[in-house]
């Protein structure tokens, strides 16, 4: 099973499209904040969350349920692709449905492998794959630039290196990143 979820008006071919919202006209309505989601466990081989997951989690508890859904739900190599906007870019900043910033080192926390890690080595980063039970492996990280920035990275008028350096600190540079995790069971 491949799952779409909060799928809105883009609906994927080949997915159970799955949103919140019967006005989108998904395959299944399901409140993605309502626990136990309506999937099987082990079941699920891919997932895809496409400017959602920001939108999701908005106390701790709820957030981190939504994490140990996504664990339970999927079988093992399961691949979860979630895309959201940067936080420093006024798509982020200006909705005022999005309740948490996601960044990729966040998927560090859930990670038994990178908590082992940090145990041994005396770090203070809280071991939630631990304390949730979930493993995940962040697999890849796209940062996407705004539209602008391509152009002007395209054109040569500023390097890889100064983009990456300019992102770090100013609003508007990277729109979108894209976050690939591997389920480990």
């Amino acid at each position: 099973m491949r799952l779409n979820l909060g799928c809105g008006n883009s609906k994927i071919d080949g997915y159970l499209n799955v949103d919140s919202q019967e006005a989108c006209a998904p395959d299944q309505v399901v409140d993605l904040e309502t626990f136990p989601w309506p999937f099987e466990d082990n079941s699920v081989d891919e997932i895809v969350m496409s400017h959602v997951l920001e939108h999701l989690g908005e106390t701790k508890e709820i957030y981190l349920s939504i994490i140990q859904e996504l664990y339970r739900i999927c079988k093992a190599d399961a691949e979860i692709n979630i895309k959201v906007p940067h936080p420093r870019h006024d798509d982020y900043i200006t909705d005022p449905t999005h309740v948490r910033p996601i960044l990729p080192q966040q998927f560090h926390l859930f990670s038994k492998r990178l908590n082992a890690e940090w145990r041994d080595e005396g770090y203070a980063n809280t071991p939630l794959a631990d304390y949730l039970d979930v493993d995940f492996e962040v697999e890849d990280v796209q940062w996407v630039p705004a539209d602008e920035w391509i152009e002007r990275l395209q054109s040569g008028k500023v390097s890889s290196d100064e983009l990456a350096t300019r992102a770090q600190h100013e609003y508007n540079i990277l729109k979108e990143i894209q976050i690939k995790l591997r389920v480990v069971k």
